[in-house]
């Protein structure tokens, strides 16, 4: 079984989508995938669909949106390429003590692969090799088609997977971008800073990269702007100074020393990462 989630929900067995279109199943299917190979319990699915407020049939309910599932694997499964498929419908979306588990068997998962190939990348800016960690970090950022489960209505639960995605995507974009900076990449850049610091308007540490990769560029001035209005949306809207890192980058540009710059951006580790 092969699962897409950093975009829209794709599900395939066989090729064949086995992805739902009515939104409750569609919901089911979304959490089983993201917890893929793990027991997801029904009190989870449950809340899931229906929050606090589950009806008197719930149980009941979400028996039927598993059964839909299965009859869509069972028609995959037919599909097989290599004749009738050893593997049942109950063999992949399997009834487990408290809940349910979508079994992968040797297939794919976008999620798993974005998180190894970061996990690469991570250790490879650990380890100082800064090609090795952009090519990495890249490749797994270039999975991301859209937001994770763009087209699924999303409960508490997804809601909350959601985030945690998220979070795990501005980590290594981070990362990619400081690699980047450190192997003198700072003009390609400016294009993607600059849709960025739009879109994360309080992310501190994304401004720190523009104001860097502008300073490097020869764009001292606006460098200081990028500054000034990140510091007054700070103000404005959480009541915050900018960090004392920040202020630091802010006081090198003024004295125009690009090397300490550089230092400023490497080591300080108090990550300026207010998110907005």
């Amino acid at each position: 079984m092969d699962i897409e989630l950093l975009g829209t929900l794709a599900v395939t067995e066989n090729e064949v989508s086995v992805t739902p279109r009515a939104p409750k199943p569609r919901q089911v299917l979304a959490l089983l995938a993201l917890r893929a190979d793990q027991v997801v319990p029904v009190a989870s699915l449950i809340e899931e669909l229906w929050g606090d407020c589950p009806p008197r049939s719930a149980r009941t309910t979400l028996q039927t949106y598993v059964l839909q599932l299965r009859e869509m694997i069972a028609a995959a499964l037919r599909k097989d390429p290599q004749g009738a498929s050893a593997r049942t419908p109950k063999d992949v979306l399997a009834t487990a003590p408290g809940g349910y588990v979508l079994h992968t068997f040797d297939g794919s998962s976008d999620v798993r692969e974005f998180d190894r190939l970061a996990g690469l990348g991570y250790r490879a800016m650990d380890g100082g090799d800064f090609p090795r960690a952009a090519r990495e970090l890249g490749d797994a950022l270039a999975l991301w088609t859209g937001s994770a489960l763009a087209d699924v209505q999303a409960g508490p639960q997804l809601e909350m997977e959601s985030r945690r995605l998220e979070e795990s995507r501005l980590c290594a974009l981070d990362q990619r971008i400081e690699a980047d900076l450190r192997l003198g990449r700072h003009r390609e850049l400016l294009g993607e800073l600059t849709v960025l610091v739009s879109r994360y308007r309080t992310h501190e540490n994304l401004h720190a990269q523009f104001m860097l990769a502008l300073h490097r560029s020869g764009r001292r001035s606006e460098a200081l702007d990028v500054y000034q209005r990140l510091r007054t949306t700070l103000v404005r809207d959480l009541g915050l100074e900018p960090s004392s890192g920040l202020r630091r980058l802010q006081r090198s540009i003024l004295m125009a020393n690009p090397e300490h710059t550089s230092e400023t951006l490497g080591t300080d580790r108090e990550r300026l990462t207010r998110v907005g």
